[in-house]
């Protein structure tokens, strides 16, 4: 006996069956789970995901930091290691860029000649490392790009109603996607292997956009040496007019002052 199947039946059974290999090829075949192998985040809503992330960034000990950030409408790069007693990195801004290095609560900065404006010392500070008072109106703001928790808060803010995005890549690593305002308020995206860690951080309004990697790898942070280092007291060397030190701030850029401890 043969059995009858109508011309339209076939035709679709022959449509689903290329789909499903074309889908095959890009890696999301018909019957695939896209949360297999996956630490399962994805499966939740945006606001559990936002959760789960801001909990895992709050339990590591160190992070890796780079990108870009606007603060009182200039923009700054930096590459900062930051831990929970200190960091250490580079910051840039248009006009000079800053080595920075805070082991507890020393903090140290290495400048330009030129940032140190028309102060004597200015020509011998260009390779130095200089500690910076607790006192000076610099301490505070520097500070802020050494400070882990700091940053972080800055950082990992989404303004507006959240939503979960697609699937993507923050490098090799698999990530689920959330954003706020329907991407105007932030976009978040959190690694789907292993902890959900925060890997990338587009800020709203076009405040800057960060990766945030090598979770927990422990890196030297030390003093920089004797010979390498200047100590002015209470009080740095007048530096450059007009020009006060970046500062990290919370939400659109608009220069918001750092907390502080």
């Amino acid at each position: 006996m043969t059995a009858y199947f109508p011309a339209a039946r076939l035709r679709r059974a022959a449509f689903i069956g290329v789909l499903c290999a074309g889908l095959a090829v890009t890696g999301t075949g018909c019957g695939d789970d896209p949360d297999e192998g996956t630490n399962g985040v994805g499966k939740l809503s945006a606001d559990k995901i936002e959760e789960r992330a801001k909990a895992a960034a709050t339990e590591a000990d160190s992070v890796h930091l780079s990108g870009t950030l606007v603060s009182g409408g200039k923009s700054f790069t930096l590459d900062m290691r930051l831990k929970s007693d200190g960091g250490s990195g580079e910051v840039k801004s248009q006009d000079d860029t800053f080595q920075l290095l805070r082991v507890g609560e020393q903090l140290y900065l290495k400048a330009s000649a030129a940032f140190w404006g028309q102060s004597d010392s200015a020509g011998k500070l260009g390779d130095k490392y200089v500690k910076v008072p607790e006192g000076d109106p610099s301490y505070k703001q520097f500070r802020g790009f050494t400070d882990m928790d700091v940053l972080l808060d800055g950082l990992l803010g989404l303004e507006g109603k959240l939503a979960k995005g697609s699937y993507t890549k923050v490098g090799h690593t698999r990530a689920v996607q959330v954003t706020a305002n329907e991407g105007k308020g932030g976009k978040l995206s959190v690694s789907l292997e292993g902890t959900p860690y925060p890997l990338l951080m587009e800020r709203a309004g076009g405040a800057g956009r960060v990766e945030l990697a090598e979770w927990g790898k422990e890196f030297p942070l030390d003093p920089p040496a004797q010979d390498q280092t200047v100590d002015y007291g209470s009080q740095l060397p007048t530096t450059k007019s007009g020009d006060p030190a970046p500062s990290p701030s919370k939400g659109s850029g608009q220069g918001a002052n750092p907390k502080t401890p």
